[in-house]
């Protein structure tokens, strides 16, 4: 697991950006670790909302890229929480099962963007570097 100060990728241009990845599906936490880490990310990974928010080390992320559907707390509640935490740095949802509400529910909770499932791909790393580019600076 990494292990990230407040400030890892911030304080430095060249530092390699950190993405905190978070889906109960472990063959998607998998398959995403293994996508964003070959295009040159850091990941940290959690099964859960309760297990991100209860991470030591946290914040610390360039970029949280969440699941919406999860059984203890759905994406757009814990981009909620964590906007209240830190309003800067971007969050991305990822969601299987989009409604014609969940894009207006998600930018009022603060989220940058929603992807689709299972479109995860160039697509979703294309807007990480977007939302990390474009992020409000310290």
């Amino acid at each position: 697991m990494i292990e990230v100060s407040s400030h890892h990728a911030r304080s430095s241009p060249s530092a390699q950006p950190t993405v905190y990845v978070v889906d109960d599906d472990a063959a998607v936490l998998g398959s995403l670790r293994f996508l964003l880490e070959t295009d040159g990310f850091a990941v940290r990974t959690f099964r859960s909302g309760t297990a991100l928010l209860n991470a030591s080390g946290t914040p610390g992320a360039d970029c949280y890229v969440i699941d919406y559907k999860m059984p203890d707390i759905n994406g757009i509640d814990l981009a909620g929480r964590l906007r209240k935490a830190d309003d800067e740095t971007p969050v991305i949802l990822i969601t299987g099962y989009p409604d014609e509400n969940i894009s207006a529910r998600a930018a009022a909770a603060g989220v940058k963007d929603v992807v689709l499932k299972p479109l995860l791909d160039e697509n979703l790393i294309k807007r990480i570097r977007r939302a990390i580019q474009n992020r409000s600076p310290d």
